[in-house]
């Protein structure tokens, strides 16, 4: 039985809009009705309200809409229609894949790889060093656009060519450029299949090659969360038969792409951890691991390629390689995966 959801005819403060949210989602089987109904009334005004002053009529009506569509299945992201991601907070629809925080940690290993080859993280206040030359970055399977601005946001000198083959995608990406003010201005779009979407200059140039691919297996589709198999795109999600199809192709892709001592960073399923480093082993990285998320589970693959002249020779199949991976068995399907 739904709760009901309607007012009675008259004038509310926020704080009685924000009791009645509270209520009504408390009796659905959201984990956090306190937190959701908070969320929905400050989008509804815009911010933090008082709660004793009266909300107007037009923000009563928007809280009864966005209930509804929430007792409808409809995901709290697509409702509020943004969503926080690290520092920005980014438009989200059923266009791309709602940004989860197991992608922010695919972000934070980039960022940490980019380091690590010389690129300049913003201070705290908001100022970066400078560059001694040109660090290009590419995230495959952009989305939303969420790596790809994560990225220039929090480094400053950084270019990042981001691709989908999505046109929804796309204009979802494109209409999230403005979370990132002036660095938009680093950031290139460009339509097409993973590496299909590159120019060819950037060919053994690219620093760090990061991705959220789709990841699970058309078999595992129909067992995913309602919330995310019906309001998400599937081809976001499904990967192939098995799910590691467009991860072993963005792997094998790679390596004439990255720089000497570039980095792959992709986020996968903890099942998928063993096959992502023989893969990466395969494809002749140096060193590939595999890094947990928050919760301790296998989430992002890093591989590294050669170091040329000064190392080993770029690029060379037979260099010594090292290939670590916490795989353990998986006791269920992952509700995320693929394109944001």
């Amino acid at each position: 039985m739904m709760p009901d959801i309607e007012l009675t005819p008259g004038v509310y403060t926020w704080g009685a809009l924000s009791t009645h949210a509270r209520a009504v989602l408390a009796e659905t089987p959201v984990e956090s009705p306190d937190a959701e109904a908070r969320w929905l009334i400050e989008r509804a005004a815009g911010g933090r309200p008082d709660g004793a002053a009266t909300a107007p009529a037009y923000a009563v009506g928007h809280v009864i809409d966005m209930l509804e569509r929430r007792l409808a299945g409809e995901p709290l992201q697509h409702v509020l229609g943004r969503w926080a991601f690290r520092r920005l907070e980014l438009v989200v629809d059923h266009r791309a894949l709602i940004p989860r925080v197991e992608t922010e940690v695919v972000a934070e290993v980039a960022l940490e790889e980019a380091v690590r080859q010389g690129a300049p993280r913003r201070a705290a206040d908001g100022t970066g060093g400078r560059a001694a030359g040109e660090f290009l970055v590419a995230d495959l399977g952009t989305g939303s656009g969420v790596l790809a601005l994560a990225l220039v946001d929090e480094l400053p000198t950084v270019e990042v060519w981001a691709t989908d083959v999505s046109s929804d995608a796309m204009a979802v990406a494109r209409a999230n450029l403005a979370a990132v003010g002036l660095a938009a201005g680093r950031v290139r779009l460009a339509q097409g299949s993973w590496f299909d979407a590159l120019p060819d200059d950037l060919r053994g140039r690219l620093q760090v090659i990061v991705s959220n691919p789709p990841y699970v297996g058309a078999d595992e589709f129909d067992e995913l969360p309602p919330e995310v198999r019906d309001h998400e795109p599937r081809e976001a999600l499904v990967g192939g038969p098995t799910g590691i199809e467009a991860l072993e192709e963005i792997v094998v892709g790679a390596p004439p792409w990255l720089a000497p001592d570039g980095a792959l960073v992709c986020e996968l399923a903890p099942a998928q951890a063993t096959r992502a480093v023989k893969l990466a082993v395969a494809a002749g990285f140096a060193e590939a691991e595999v890094r947990p998320d928050l919760a301790g589970r296998d989430r992002v693959l890093v591989a590294r390629r050669p170091q040329g002249p000064s190392g080993n020779p770029a690029g060379c199949r037979g260099a010594p390689v090292t290939g670590l991976a916490r795989a353990r068995p998986s006791s269920g399907q992952d509700a995320d995966g693929g394109e944001e």
